[in-house]
């Protein structure tokens, strides 16, 4: 039986330390947990809550109902009391609010006050943890010594944290003791970390050597990961001025023969797309992580969408081939965004990788990642090989020409240009060499084609009910065929990770034997259902599309197909 906890409150009251303190514990402990975030975008404010789902395996979604609600204000529980189990239990604080008469499922605690006593206000979130563990049947000495772990060397910190936690895990036991049955524990050490942090972690084991970047939520925690890992790896972060920076250093860092990074949203690759033609002009290496939210303009900066797909495959000036990957489950992604700078490198290309709100903010538990698995290689020109002299742009039958860094051969130069060009680099205007180059460049999208994955294919092996999808969803739409499945319906996932070059091989099979198909996204148009629809002319039965910012939940893909599966 899974057990499913939201914290709600004002931004600035602490729900994120409230999950992370319960969160680490418990997958320290064995549990498997997936805990997400839903905030508004202020400092102060506003109505922000997070869910954690406890499961005996772990979970690929956050739940639609709850069984702990822990309310930091009144507003809280108007908002979410409609998602409360009926033996659900409200942790809240009566000297804030009171719940009303009818309601039975209350455990009040004095946040507050218990909080002041044990050495300030600020600890009222720590008092909400010490209640959150005895509902679940928990003892506090995980928890004091992560506390100690946090705040290391601030004794006096340390200590006033361990007497809110008991103060708060007191308070409750009059109330309600072990209110939970947990789930069973798994066996073996778990990471519990979020897509961002996946994402860092991949690029910096992948030989990323230099990251540029404006902030810009949701992608601003990867560039903290690797800030904080640059005083210990060879590894530079700057803070550009704008994203027009950011991807030209980035540009740079690549053409001087380090692994490069830029990582935005939407509205900063607005400003990156002059520089992205340059990349396919210069035939230089170059991973771009966007961080999707919704738009157009600001839109909703700490929401979730998948809004910019058609955007990312169409931006830039001219033609030029480019590969587009996305984050899936952090699993997958952790080897994903492998993948993509080694596709940078050896077709020397950009490389746009797609994240979004919901994959960035997510913390999963999975199993330690195998970084034996990542490749590592220069695709650099070697001795050996080098015809003098050496033309940056030699024409080849594959159009990747032999890459060599500047001052890696004695005598030779390595010449670029962002004009039109030869084969040496040196500017050009005439009709035949502008066809030579230009066919040389988009010869690599064959290459770069034969590189992509087929799609996921979860599910029933003949479906007669085919759900697509890309990107985050993915997790929602496994636990949909299941729950599709479990009703007796032949339903299966079709799901990309590797979205352009267009994969079509499983796709055009699947679809040739299906009786209806669904194509699930997080934005208003179907912008995958239109890429398949223009790459195959295959005509998607049904578009399930939401946009308000949120990720799905299982339960409304289902009344969707359920809706539609008849027609």
């Amino acid at each position: 039986m899974d057990i499913n906890i939201l914290v709600g409150g004002a931004a600035g009251q602490g729900m994120d330390t409230v999950m992370n303190l319960i969160g680490k514990t418990l997958a320290r402990d064995g549990f498997k947990l997936i805990y997400s975030k839903d905030y508004m975008s202020r400092v102060r404010g506003g109505h922000n809550f997070s869910q954690l789902r406890i499961s005996a395996k772990t979970p690929w979604s956050a739940a639609a109902g709850t069984d702990i609600l822990v309310a930091l204000n009144e507003e809280t529980y108007t908002l979410h009391q409609d998602r409360l189990s009926s033996p659900g239990r409200v942790i809240y604080d009566p000297d804030q609010f009171s719940l009303p008469e009818n309601e039975t499922r209350g455990v009040p605690v004095a946040l507050k006050e218990l909080a002041v006593e044990a050495g300030g206000k600020v600890m009222s979130n720590t008092v909400a943890v010490g209640a959150l563990l005895l509902l679940l049947g928990l003892k506090t000495e995980p928890v004091e010594k992560l506390l100690g772990e946090m705040f290391a060397g601030k004794e006096k910190v340390i200590t006033g944290n361990i007497a809110a936690l008991k103060a708060g895990y007191d308070a409750a036991s009059s109330f309600c003791r072990s209110c939970f049955t947990m789930p069973d524990r798994g066996e073996g050490e778990k990471l519990f970390i979020d897509g961002n942090q996946v994402l860092g972690m991949s690029a910096l084991a992948s030989g990323c050597r230099f990251l540029s970047a404006y902030p810009m939520t949701p992608s601003t925690g990867i560039m903290n990961y690797l800030a904080a890992k640059s005083t210990d790896y060879p590894l530079v972060v700057e803070q550009a001025e704008d994203e027009i920076a950011a991807i030209n250093m980035a540009l740079g860092a690549s053409y001087a023969g380090a692994r490069a990074l830029t990582v935005t949203s939407g509205g900063g690759f607005s400003l990156m797309v002059e520089g992205l033609s340059l990349a396919g002009m210069i035939e230089t290496p170059l991973v771009i992580i966007v961080g999707m939210r919704p738009g157009p303009a600001t839109g909703l900066p700490t929401r979730t969408e998948q809004g910019d797909l058609d955007f990312v495959l169409h931006a830039g000036h001219g033609e030029f081939p480019r590969a587009i990957l996305s984050a899936t489950s952090h699993e997958d992604a952790f080897y994903r965004i492998n993948k993509a700078f080694e596709l940078a490198d050896r077709f020397q290309t950009p490389v746009v990788f797609l994240s979004d709100q919901n994959f960035a903010d997510t913390h999963r538990t999975v199993d330690p990642f195998d970084f034996s698995r990542l490749d590592f290689n220069r695709y650099l020109l070697q001795e050996g090989n080098l015809e003098s002299p050496y033309m940056r742009y030699r024409i080849t039958d594959d159009g990747v020409s032999p890459r060599a860094l500047p001052g890696q051969f004695a005598g030779e130069t390595v010449l670029v240009d962002s004009d039109e060009h030869d084969q040496l680099g040196n500017i050009v205007e005439g009709a035949e060499e502008r066809l030579n180059m230009a066919d040389k460049r988009m010869r690599k999208a064959a290459g770069l084609a034969a590189e992509m994955d087929e799609p996921d294919h979860y599910g029933d092996p003949h479906p007669e009910m085919l759900l697509l999808g890309w990107g985050s969803t993915y997790g929602v739409l496994r636990e949909t065929v299941d729950a599709l499945s479990g009703a007796g319906l032949k339903a299966a996932l079709l799901h990309f990770s590797d979205i352009y070059p267009l994969p079509r091989k499983r796709l055009l099979s699947l679809l040739s034997e299906t009786r209806i198909s669904f194509c699930v996204e997080n934005n208003a148009t179907g912008q995958l259902a239109g890429l398949i629809r223009r790459e195959t002319g295959h005509q998607i039965d049904r578009r399930i599309n939401k946009y308000d910012g949120r990720p799905f939940t299982a339960a409304e893909i289902i009344k969707e197909v359920e809706n539609h599966a008849g027609s």
